[in-house]
């Protein structure tokens, strides 16, 4: 399984978010001129993450853009699946799968069933807010 750009661009804008969260509103463009990444291209990921209120938006002058919680209650997971959708190496696994029918016999489907649960627990245990932390153990940032 390879995560997209979207799903990657996804993650590094809600970084961004948390990490230049001051109490004001940050413009998509500041985004896309800090994370080399096509305002276009922004707009479709941002769009996305605000119907899911991950995100919120503010028009106007002082407008832009900031996270509706948070960043200890976002998972990478949640970010993840708003713009990839499931994260299952095989649609066999997947949480909305129909019953395969060899299930009952097949044992390739234990593999894959391991991997998307290590998938998971990767995913779903890191928050936004650990990547923050790395982010500034990386740069030398100061909280």
């Amino acid at each position: 399984m390879k995560i997209s750009t979207k799903g990657r661009y996804a993650l590094r804008l809600m970084l961004d978010l948390a990490m230049n969260d001051n109490g004001s509103n940050i413009p998509l463009k500041a985004i896309a001129e800090r994370q080399n990444i096509s305002m276009k291209y922004l707009e479709q990921i941002i769009g996305i993450l605000v119907r899911a209120d991950f995100v919120q938006s503010v028009r106007g002058s002082s407008g832009g853009y900031r996270l509706s919680r948070p960043a200890e209650t976002y998972t990478v997971g949640s970010i993840l699946r708003q713009t990839e959708g499931s994260l299952a190496p095989v649609y066999c696994v997947d949480c909305d799968a129909e019953e395969c029918e060899k299930a009952e016999t097949c044992a390739t489907s234990w593999v894959w069933e391991q991997v998307n649960r290590a998938i998971s627990e990767v995913v779903d245990h890191l928050t936004l807010a650990d990547v923050c932390r790395h982010q500034r153990e990386l740069t030398g940032a100061e909280e």
